[in-house]
């Protein structure tokens, strides 16, 4: 299950750096696929998912295993969280991917498996449970106001993340 950013949060701001140029007139450029300027975009806060976590121990789900989506994207972050011999498999369609990222690669050039190896691309926080815990899972994050989508699932092999 992965829970929703809020955008950039804290990490890649050297790529978004070399992506943009960090004047009051880039900043304050309006940009209707963001629906704001580029610094507010860039500015949003980051989201933290205590709440939707403490809420997902009260509903009584066993958190297998979690991962904080900072520095290193999906491609360092995940394979930390797994068992060896499992792999995560996820689905890139399965959440919305936020327009500031697609900004980044479309202004910046970057190739799809950078910006998946730099940013959040949407999720902050990725969870593993029981498929049995899924429904659960997802109702006790809504709860608290979080957006959680499933988004795939683990599988034997070895140790990493495919995404597809």
């Amino acid at each position: 299950i992965g829970m929703a950013s809020t955008g950039v949060h804290s990490n890649g701001f050297s790529l978004v750096r070399k992506v943009f140029e960090m004047t009051k007139e880039s900043l304050d450029t309006y940009y209707d696929e963001l629906g704001t300027t580029l610094g507010e975009a860039l500015l949003a806060p980051t989201r933290i998912y205590v709440k939707a976590l403490k809420s997902v121990k009260e509903a009584g789900v066993r958190i297998h295993a979690c991962s904080h989506i900072t520095g290193g994207g999906f491609y360092e972050n995940v394979p930390r969280m797994l068992k060896d011999g499992t792999r995560a498999v996820i689905e890139k369609n399965s959440y919305p991917v936020l327009p500031i990222f697609k900004l980044l690669a479309k202004k910046g050039h970057i190739e799809e498996k950078m910006m998946y190896n730099t940013f959040n691309m949407g999720l902050g926080m990725v969870l593993a449970v029981d498929p049995a815990d899924v429904d659960k899972t997802m109702e006790a994050i809504k709860a608290t106001g979080d957006k959680p989508y499933v988004i795939g699932h683990i599988e034997a092999g070895e140790k990493g993340v495919t995404l597809c």
